[in-house]
């Protein structure tokens, strides 16, 4: 009977170890080497930390990195706080909570593509909906948005935090519904203010699930790719090229696979050190820690 155990959790386990660790092991091994596939597996030539002192010399790693940053740095804070923002006004009383809570969880389960499609067609530089409403508002020169180098970034900082709000907002409203009530009356009983019960009740409370959606969203962004990709090809120039676009131009663009293998790495490395530093920061700080 102690093999049930096993066979229940095989079929997660085979994925995890096929899907997951092998090409994690593999891609740390590529970062290693100089290899363009087109020459098969006997073409791979081992160059040591060959790839990771070349990126330590490549302006464009540094720029790629720095947009990430902003990319992340703006995205997952305005995710977050839109997210919360709409949970709280859902967890009030308002008519059609369950509708509206659909419909802004919808985009989440939207593909990519489809979200890029539409924005593409409303952020139109002449035709599009948004310009022609600035327009109409008295702004002559609205801005170019996906195809200008100042606005494309941003742009698409905006719209990854529109299609995440919803996935956030979800999570929040249910963390603030397993808040129990008795604390909020308690600290009205004591002449706390909607304010006050938010900063000494409710985000206390919020702490183990902001933590969690925090290092999400930041690993959401740092693996960003679909609506660069769809949307400005990591342009124009190379003003919205982020690590995760510059990894895939270094790979399938230019068949720089262990080049692109150790972008990979360092940007995990990142991730990873970011998430144990928000981690840390967290323990003691909520309601329940």
């Amino acid at each position: 009977m102690r093999w049930a155990g096993w066979l229940f959790i095989m079929p997660n386990l085979i994925g995890f170890l096929c899907f997951t660790l092998v090409p994690l092991i593999a891609g740390i091994g590529i970062s290693f080497t100089d290899w363009n596939v087109v020459s098969g597996i006997d073409g791979i030539t081992f160059v040591g930390l060959a790839n990771f002192s070349a990126l330590m010399g490549d302006s464009q790693f540094w720029w790629a990195m720095a947009r990430t940053f902003l990319y992340a740095g703006l995205g997952v804070p305005l995710t977050m706080l839109g997210g919360l923002g709409l949970a709280l006004v859902l967890n009030g009383p308002v008519i059609g909570r369950g509708v509206l809570r659909l419909i802004f969880f919808f985009p989440h389960i939207v593909n990519s593509i489809a979200i890029g499609f539409v924005w593409l067609l409303l952020l139109h530089p002449t035709s599009g909906v948004v310009n022609l409403l600035l327009n109409s508002l008295g702004l002559e020169e609205p801005p170019a948005w996906l195809v200008s180098q100042d606005w494309s970034l941003l742009t698409i900082i905006l719209i990854t935090s529109w299609a995440g709000m919803g996935f956030h907002c979800v999570i929040f409203l249910s963390a603030l519904q397993s808040v129990p009530p008795e604390l909020h009356e308690a600290a009205e009983i004591d002449g706390a203010g909607w304010w006050r019960r938010f900063t000494t009740v409710t985000w206390p409370s919020l702490m183990p699930t902001t933590t969690f959606l925090a290092i999400m969203s930041m690993i959401g962004h740092s693996q960003g790719f679909g609506l660069i990709a769809f949307l400005t090809q990591g342009g124009p120039g190379d003003s919205s090229t982020t690590l995760s676009y510059y990894m895939y131009q270094r790979g399938f663009q230019w068949y720089q696979f262990g080049y692109a293998a150790a972008i990979g790495v360092l940007n995990a490395i990142g991730v990873l050190a970011l998430t144990v530093v928000m981690w840390r920061f967290q323990k003691g700080r909520g309601l329940y820690s």
